[in-house]
């Protein structure tokens, strides 16, 4: 997504006619008011927008993602209780009338192309997708980066809840489901938990579906953000796109969507609580010009 082609829905202050302030004196640097002089409180210098640094971001995605792996990998693979919670969610979903991940699956599968393109959807832009939003969003919008950030980390954090109380079998590794799992039967890599790399991660970590909470955030950052309709069209369809794959391949249930919306909902509200706003909301450019303390104390203990 480039500047040209994707604009935004606001301006930055200097760019609308405002006198958003760059001055750098000594009060601002340190992290002080600039009119009054005084330094204000930490918590406030830690919730204020900032232009962020490449290298500090790259290493806290790096670790952040680390430490989910190992965690969400070191989970217990509670294997009859997520074939039993497996049962339960397919018992729920047949009394609601929504259990048609069945049908779903061996009607895509017979369409080679279609489900062999699915795998590599299903493998592939999980990550892709979610790391070029992060990318477009450090670059063209810094004042939201950092909440727009925060919500795909509280989302991905208290997943591990479900990974950990929660072990859910996905459908093609249910008893007797008679799901196909297409990364088996049509030999592509697909997945994490199937072939060769199913005991690289945690086989019974189901619920919630990572795959909707990060493609949601996705979806719904673009589309608070871009304004080329084409853009924003896209950005509703992705997350869409995602459901049908994740019920196709049968990596997931339905109710695992839910999950994982759920689980966005929860770091869409942290970030506001931290922030005061919803990251759409925040100014383009950030308006705080001194470093961030938690950057600052890092950097100064580096100097010793």
């Amino acid at each position: 997504m480039g500047e040209a082609s994707v604009k935004t829905l606001e301006t930055p202050p200097a760019a609308a006619g405002g006198t958003a302030s760059t001055d750098t004196s000594a009060p601002a640097a340190a992290g002080g008011d600039a009119r009054t002089g005084r330094e204000r409180p930490l918590l406030t210098r830690l919730r204020a927008p900032r232009r962020p640094r490449i290298w500090f971001e790259v290493l806290l995605i790096g670790i952040s993602y680390w430490t989910y792996s190992l965690i969400r990998n070191a989970v217990p693979e509670q294997k009859a209780a997520a074939l039993a919670n497996a049962d339960w969610i397919w018992s729920l979903e047949q009394g609601l009338g929504i259990a048609v991940e069945h049908s779903v699956n061996h009607a895509v599968n017979s369409v080679t192309w279609l489900i062999v393109g699915m795998n590599y959807y299903y493998a592939t832009l999980h990550f892709v997708v979610t790391i070029g939003v992060l990318v477009w969003i450090y670059r063209f919008h810094p004042g939201r980066y950092a909440a727009t950030r925060l919500v795909l980390f509280a989302t991905t954090g208290v997943a591990l809840l479900g990974y950990f109380f929660f072990p859910l079998a996905p459908p093609r590794l249910m008893n007797g489901g008679h799901f196909v799992d297409t990364v088996l039967v049509h030999h592509t890599w697909g997945s994490m938990a199937s072939g060769n790399l199913k005991h690289m991660s945690n086989q019974y970590a189901a619920m919630p579906s990572m795959h909707i909470g990060w493609s949601l955030w996705c979806g719904l950052t673009i589309f608070a953000v871009a304004s080329a309709p084409w853009a924003r069209i896209l950005g509703l369809l992705y997350p869409a796109a995602t459901l049908v794959v994740i019920v196709s391949t049968a990596n997931h249930f339905w109710l695992d969507a839910v999950g994982g919306m759920l689980c966005l909902a929860f770091g869409y509200a942290v970030s506001r609580s931290w922030y005061g706003s919803l990251p759409h909301r925040l100014p383009r450019s950030p308006l705080e010009t001194s470093p961030h303390p938690a950057t600052a104390a890092l950097v100064n203990r580096f100097r010793r």
